[in-house]
């Protein structure tokens, strides 16, 4: 539309011209001066206004240039009328104005204005007729010149929608390319890989998230690889001069875990940027452990039966051979440490069955005083303490609300006091063991075990949520990596907290029954 007003102006400024040039300059005899002159001076005006008004009128196109057309029509019709000699020049100025149409408008209004072209040309040559009686060269001319409308309309339309549609499918893969180089930026962004991209100079022009902690938090003006990261620099001189990839782990800042480096070119035989990945050995190592703790449900599951059958008939028999009167205090023995052996290895079967038993948790809403009053009396109940103590120690208040899987929570509570009973007593003195629940910071529940034992060293205590991990020779290590795996199923977090004066503190900080959904 501005190219078709810009072309209106110069072809009004040309009409004008040729009315108002003196004869001297060598223009050709014109017609009646006073209405060429009226005429021309009226069409710079609408095209100088049409070309004014061009974005105001994008939003009605079709009208615009409809309505335009209509006046370069009857323009280009009167400026023959009135300048004759000049009828060829007008006539093939008018076909610009309908070939740039035709680019906008539908083919339907772009043939009619082709024909009121035609009409009015062919009129005009037929009116002279009257008049004067034209040759055939002059009726040829005309005649030529509309057809020519005809052809060029058609030809532009079918342009311009080739145009239009090439646009659309243009800017539609724009779109996609933007949304997919998001997706993709997104994608390396967030993946717990590595990814640095540098160039032939040792600089570094991209690197995702992973890649910047690996790195150890570097500022956003340090990108010299070789000061970044020396040894990942070496490794990767050596891979571009060699060929040959180290793939030991190594630690690429103080405090950030071990990676293991690989390269790879953009493109074959072009050394001008390389892609590094740098693989977390930690993420490796976990994987590995799921892996096996995966393997290790699935072949308990398989051998469970086959074990636990003979087992429970060994301790059966057992027991009736405990209530025999002829046995002597060596037989009883013997009996005992079978049943106590027995019990152990049963625990020890649970305990592995427990990793192929992941079942979905299924929330309540709980109160922990009441539901660790309930707890204490039930394992009192069922288990002999002795001189041992376990007490529930309750806010006072109001109750404390938490939302938790009873079941699976008193698996955990469970583990916790048993392990409490068990390693948290000083030598010679019973243990003294506390189920606390409480209220912490913004109403977060919070469920403890304390025990007054001699607490757990720091460098066992870095460990003993990992699976398989124990201290004690009859143990499996599995306790404890189990509760923590249960209490992550009901979104709660369970810690060690080291007690001032001795003791341990194993504190699981549930979800809030005001924020459950």
């Amino acid at each position: 539309m501005t190219f078709l007003n810009v072309f209106r102006v110069i072809q009004a400024l040309v009409y004008v011209s040729l009315a108002f040039t003196p004869l001297g300059l060598g223009w050709p005899q014109l017609g009646t001066f006073n209405f060429a002159g009226y005429v021309t001076t009226l069409y710079l005006l609408f095209a100088l206004l049409s070309l004014g008004l061009t974005r105001r009128s994008m939003g009605f196109a079709t009208l615009a240039v409809s309505a335009a057309l209509v006046v370069d029509i009857a323009a280009a019709v009167l400026a023959i009328s009135a300048m004759n000699d000049a009828r060829i020049g007008i006539s093939m100025m008018l076909a610009v104005n309908l070939c740039a149409g035709a680019l906008i408008l539908p083919l339907r209004l772009s043939s009619f204005f082709a024909a009121l072209a035609t009409i009015g040309i062919l009129g005009h040559t037929f009116l002279e007729a009257t008049h004067g009686g034209p040759g055939d060269r002059d009726l040829l001319e005309p005649a030529l010149f509309c057809l020519a409308y005809f052809a060029a309309t058609t030809l532009c339309h079918v342009l311009g929608r080739q145009l239009r549609a090439t646009e659309a499918l243009a800017e539609q893969r724009s779109t996609d390319l933007a949304n997919m180089a998001q997706v993709n930026e997104l994608i390396i962004r967030r993946m717990k890989t590595g990814v640095l991209l540098v160039d032939d100079a040792n600089r570094i022009h991209q690197i995702n998230e992973s890649a910047w902690m690996l790195l150890g938090n570097p500022g956003a003006d340090q990108r010299d690889l070789g000061q970044l990261a020396p040894e990942l620099s070496r490794r990767l001189y050596h891979w571009m001069t060699s060929g040959k990839l180290d793939e030991t782990a190594t630690q690429l800042a103080d405090g950030v875990p071990e990676v293991v480096p690989r390269f790879s070119r953009l493109a074959p035989n072009d050394d001008s940027h390389v892609l590094i990945f740098l693989d977390d050995t930690s993420l490796l190592s976990r994987r590995a452990e799921e892996l096996t703790l995966t393997s290790l449900g699935r072949l308990s599951a398989s051998i469970a039966h086959e074990i636990r059958n003979p087992l429970a008939a060994i301790r059966y028999s057992a027991q009736l051979l405990a209530e025999s009167k002829s046995m002597d205090s060596t037989d009883q023995r013997m009996v005992e440490i079978i049943n106590n052996h027995c019990i152990r290895l049963n625990e020890i079967i649970e305990n592995i069955l427990q990793l192929s038993r992941r079942e979905r948790s299924r929330p309540e809403t709980l109160d922990l005083g009441n539901w660790a009053q309930d707890f204490v009396a039930e394992y009192s109940e069922g288990n002999d303490l002795g001189a041992d103590s376990l007490r529930v120690v309750a806010a006072a208040g109001a109750p404390v609300a938490a939302v938790a899987d009873p079941q699976q929570l008193q698996q955990v509570v469970w583990n916790l006091v048993q392990n409490a009973l068990r390693y948290g007593r000083l030598p010679g003195e019973p243990a003294r063991v506390m189920v606390v629940t409480r209220q912490g910071e913004h109403g977060v529940p919070i469920l403890e075990v304390i025990d007054r034992g001699p607490g757990i060293a720091p460098k066992v205590a870095a460990q003993i949520f990992e699976p398989f991990y124990t201290t004690n020779e009859y143990g499996t290590g599995l306790g404890l990596y189990l509760a923590r795996q249960m209490s992550e199923a009901n979104q709660a977090a369970l810690e060690y907290v080291r007690v001032a004066g001795g003791g341990s503190c194993f504190r699981l900080i549930l979800t809030p029954a005001t924020s459950a959904k």
